[in-house]
């Protein structure tokens, strides 16, 4: 496990953020530092994302990855940006292996068994796991450690503080992606505050998985 994917363990959650207005990126990661957790996938899906990516880059407290990377293009333009890592919602072969062949941290979205024998092609032991709620949750998350006990995942995608746990508590799995304490509505509205607020709640949250509660 390479250093990247270590600090997103050791976090247990990565902000799955959509930044439209450039102003906002330094805001927004100063609320996510304050609240406890200093990190983000900045996604590509809006005009602001790779300048986004780029100015967040030059801090040195602030963990930013690249999300809704769709080619390797894409990807390549995110790593000069300064992208740490690297996320896909699907699996694209070409994608996957310019980042390995520069040994960029890359976690590609798997839903399936055939999804999980092309990670395993490519050397990856860590990939997404998207869209996680739609394709089955944790229970298609257990299922998948039989035959794959070599993988570990990252999922995405209907993850809230309702079933965070469920996740994290699973051998499988190493970190959440979500955006409940950073959608898009909060950040437009400058509430950075709120964002503080509910990401501190969930730093509450993932102690109780890294100091459980004991009889």
């Amino acid at each position: 496990m390479n250093a990247i994917t270590q600090q997103l363990e050791q976090r247990k959650v990565v902000p799955v953020v959509a930044i439209e207005n450039l102003d906002d990126a330094n805001r927004l990661a100063d609320a996510l530092i304050e609240g406890g957790l200093p990190c983000a996938e900045v996604t590509l899906r809006t005009d602001a994302g790779l300048a986004a990516i780029e100015t967040l880059a030059k801090r040195s407290d602030f963990l930013i990855g690249a999300g809704t990377v769709h080619n390797a293009e894409q990807a390549r333009q995110a790593v000069d940006a300064g992208a740490e890592f690297v996320v896909a919602p699907g699996f694209n072969p070409k994608t996957v292996l310019w980042c390995v062949g520069n040994n960029i941290p890359m976690f590609p979205g798997t839903s399936n068994p055939t999804d999980l024998e092309q990670a395993l092609e490519f050397g990856l032991d860590v990939v997404k796991f998207f869209p996680a709620e739609a394709m089955g949750g944790v229970s298609t998350l257990k299922a998948f450690h039989g035959p794959y006990s070599s993988v570990r995942f990252m999922p995405t995608g209907g993850i809230s503080p309702a079933n965070l746990l469920d996740y994290l508590s699973l051998p499988n799995v190493i970190a959440c992606g979500g955006s409940w304490m950073v959608n898009s509505a909060l950040i437009s509205e400058g509430r950075f505050d709120e964002i503080t607020r509910l990401t501190r709640e969930t730093i509450q949250l993932v102690c109780e998985i890294r100091s459980p509660v004991t009889a």
